[in-house]
């Protein structure tokens, strides 16, 4: 699978300077306010980057003041410069006078080999374009090196599963053709579901017996065209030992929550990048140890970024795999855990209850 290798980032809201290397699972813990989140909003940009979107992105975010580090006064630009295979992208944006921001430079390029010193390149922009060219230069050039850029960063999704309430969509009718893709609030649950009973039934009773793991009541989906209108679709299920209905409004929060999780890592084909945010709310301390062993098989098909503040779900992992994410002064860092330094530490506690204690940082100051 392609992967992420590395990110540099200067000025994209409290990352000042960052370079931060990245493996297949990540798992971002730290304080509230710390970075988490902004290190996430990086790959939503650049997913508005990439598709001509970007002022709209910036108008959305309340103007480039409310992106630049401490705005424009403090901070000239924006840099992104994404490293994955032998395949290299960069980007500087500078803020304008009407509160926005236009390219000052874009290229990319391809390298034989990691010792390639003259590598092909693909495009060059001259300053000043409000949208980025890697979308032209794919669809008018035939441009190789930028169609794979594109396909890459158009492959990132981030979930977040936050509203499982009685009027979130994912517990509403949906359309049955919506189904291309789990969408990043699962509101086409229902319709995807549908689709992998259908085509992909190794892979959906996968994701049925995961669900019966940690909801010992819970039988089957009962997918089907709606009998009122055949082009929608609802989530309904069966309950063992019982033939009374059951929809998507009998399910708590937590096994609503679960259910999307489960399909989203037990899926057949998964994004190149997969963040999720907070994956824990409303999961009881035994599902976190199941949710834990999908994201570690997940992240052999896909790369895996997970934010999260649940210290049980932090004890499934390797040091190695967590990255700590807090404010120094007035900006984000962002550091690896090393097995090899807190090797006396793990001898008598875990990394969930070294987190607790303080001993490599990520709590609150």
């Amino acid at each position: 699978m392609v992967k992420l290798d590395k990110i540099q980032i200067h000025g994209f809201k409290s990352i000042k300077d960052r370079e931060v290397e990245l493996r297949d699972l990540n798992v971002l813990i730290g304080p509230n306010g710390g970075g988490k989140s902004n290190f996430i909003g990086i790959f939503t940009f650049l997913h508005y980057l990439i598709d001509d979107y970007l002022q709209l992105y910036i108008g959305q975010s309340g103007g480039a003041d409310n992106l630049l580090h401490f705005g424009s006064k403090t901070t000239d630009c924006l840099h992104f410069h994404l490293f994955f295979g032998l395949r290299e992208y960069v980007c500087t944006l500078v803020p304008s006078a009407d509160d926005t921001l236009v390219f000052a430079d874009e290229y990319a390029f391809l390298k034989e080999d990691e010792q390639d010193d003259n590598p092909r390149s693909s495009f060059r922009t001259t300053a000043g374009y409000k949208e980025s060219f890697l979308l032209s230069h794919s669809e008018d050039f035939n441009d190789d090196i930028a169609s794979s850029i594109l396909e890459f960063i158009r492959s990132w999704k981030v979930y977040h599963f936050h509203d499982t309430s009685t009027t979130a969509k994912v517990r509403k009718l949906c359309n049955i053709n919506d189904n291309t893709y789990l969408r990043e609030n699962a509101s086409n649950l229902s319709a995807y579901l549908y689709m992998l009973k259908e085509r992909y039934k190794g892979h959906y009773k996968n994701i049925v017996d995961t669900i019966r793991l940690v909801s010992p009541f819970f039988d089957d989906f009962l997918l089907a065209p709606s009998r009122l209108n055949p082009e929608m679709i609802n989530l309904e299920w069966k309950q063992k030992g019982s033939d009374a209905y059951f929809d998507a409004t009998s399910l708590s929060d937590g096994t609503m929550r679960f259910i999307c999780l489960a399909t989203l890592l037990l899926q057949p084909e998964l994004p190149g990048v997969l963040l999720i945010d907070e994956p824990e709310l409303g999961l009881h301390p035994y599902v976190l140890t199941v949710l834990a062993e999908l994201l570690k098989l997940a992240s052999e098909k896909a790369q895996i970024i997970v934010g999260t503040q649940s210290v049980t779900l932090v004890n499934q992992f390797a040091p190695e795999d967590v990255l700590v994410v807090e404010m120094e002064g007035n900006e984000t860092v962002m550091k690896r855990l090393s097995s090899g330094d807190l090797s006396d530490w793990l001898e008598d506690y875990t990394l969930g209850e070294l987190w607790e204690k303080n001993v490599f940082g990520g709590r609150p100051k």
